[in-house]
């Protein structure tokens, strides 16, 4: 009987899949927004697999005492990276990435699909609505990371941080 339960909680665990790894803290000093949807609220579906699949325009406020900046954009329901940036300039204290495309220097990582850059919600039709954590990370030093990073090669560059920002937005399909 006993083996019978360990078998049962092996093919338990075995099925929930990875746990999201939460990222780092840091001070929320940075205000990070985006014109195409609130914060909370649902993404268009222009910017998803159902759409163009165009990436956000992304806006940045208030940082300060960084030399580097980092973007960090995960589904948390699925524990899927869907964009990262890195390199981007901290110069000045706000910024404009119109419809994702950063500043000149802006390095690119892979996103969980294999791909570098971004790659649109697009959870299971049937699903509740996925919850899109976009954060911005201020670096106190330059991560050092090459174009098309790992997504934990980056987030393992994340601790630190003197700031971050963040805003969430849903998508669900069908």
């Amino acid at each position: 009987m006993w083996k019978i339960a360990l078998v049962a909680l092996a093919l338990l665990v075995g099925c929930g899949g990875e746990e999201t790894k939460p990222l780092p803290a840091a001070p929320d000093t940075i205000e990070l927004a985006t014109p195409d949807f609130e914060d909370g609220g649902a993404i268009p579906r222009a910017l998803t697999c159902d759409g163009a699949g165009t990436a956000p325009t992304i806006t940045w406020r208030d940082v300060q005492g960084a030399t580097e900046l980092v973007l960090f954009v995960e589904d948390t329901d699925a524990d899927f990276t869907h964009w990262t940036a890195y390199g981007i300039s901290a110069a000045g204290a706000s910024g404009l990435a119109p419809h994702g495309r950063f500043p000149t220097g802006t390095e690119y990582g892979k996103n969980s699909a294999g791909k570098t850059g971004w790659t649109p919600p697009c959870p299971p039709e049937g699903d509740d609505a996925h919850h899109y954590v976009f954060t911005l990370y201020a670096l106190k030093e330059a991560s050092g990371l090459p174009d098309g990073a790992e997504p934990d090669d980056v987030r393992a560059k994340l601790g630190g941080a003197v700031a971050r920002g963040t805003f969430t937005g849903t998508y669900a399909r069908g």
